[in-house]
């Protein structure tokens, strides 16, 4: 799978967004809604998200801040730049929106599209020690969720997958990629050499696919 950019950035990006979003939050009194949408409106979220090294690794959480206000022409004193971090809710926040942007390549832009700040505090209390697998099926769920997609597609998209390329690199025809993903053909009748193929492709679980609750029924089962 490709991600946004060489995983060498990868721990100082978590670790400086997480940074970011903690003094944003802590020290300057800022909404985490608000926080990302200067990112975003400054233009430092897309260079981020193509890991300019400059931004993901040349500043620090502190310097972050400032040049996002800066940029966004947010004029007010600041508290002194932070040195310690208790990880926050506001620093997993920073953090595991840093690594899904890195994980899946999609735009800062497009994922706040789907998720909210609010949502992602919500998911603190269950998720900031869970894997960051779970966290990204978690994300992943997510971010189609309203949009009614398969969840093979979910799986492709999210990976940055054409049908083609899922096609060609499954072994499966496209014309039966097309019909799983708009549901004319039942992926879950689908044998399980079908299914195991998908899931090591798209690095998922084989449950992600199906457009069952594998939970609901193990408990029915009980």
């Amino acid at each position: 799978m490709i991600h946004a950019y060489d995983e060498e950035y990868l721990p100082d990006a978590i670790k400086n967004l997480g940074e970011a979003v903690d003094y944003a939050v802590s020290y300057c009194q800022i909404e985490t809604n608000d926080f990302f949408d200067l990112f975003i409106a400054s233009g430092l979220a897309d260079q981020f998200g193509r890991g300019v090294p400059k931004i993901i690794s040349g500043l620090s959480g502190t310097e972050l801040v400032l040049e996002v206000f800066r940029q966004s022409g947010v004029q007010r004193p600041f508290p002194e730049p932070q040195e310690d971090y208790d990880y926050s809710c506001a620093y997993w926040c920073g953090w595991i929106i840093a690594y899904y942007q890195w994980y899946s390549g999609i735009p800062f832009r497009d994922i706040f599209q789907s998720i909210s700040a609010e949502e992602l505090e919500h998911l603190y209390p269950t998720l900031h020690e869970a894997s960051e697998e779970k966290c990204v099926d978690t994300l992943n769920r997510m971010i189609l969720r309203d949009q009614g997609d398969s969840k093979l597609k979910v799986q492709r998209v999210v990976r940055n997958y054409t049908q083609k390329e899922l096609a060609d690199r499954t072994g499966i025809s496209l014309r039966t990629i097309q019909h799983y993903e708009q549901r004319s053909k039942d992926l879950n009748r689908a044998s399980g050499t079908t299914l195991s193929v998908l899931a090591q492709t798209l690095g998922c679980r084989i449950e992600d696919l199906l457009e069952i609750d594998v939970n609901e029924l193990e408990d029915e089962d009980e």
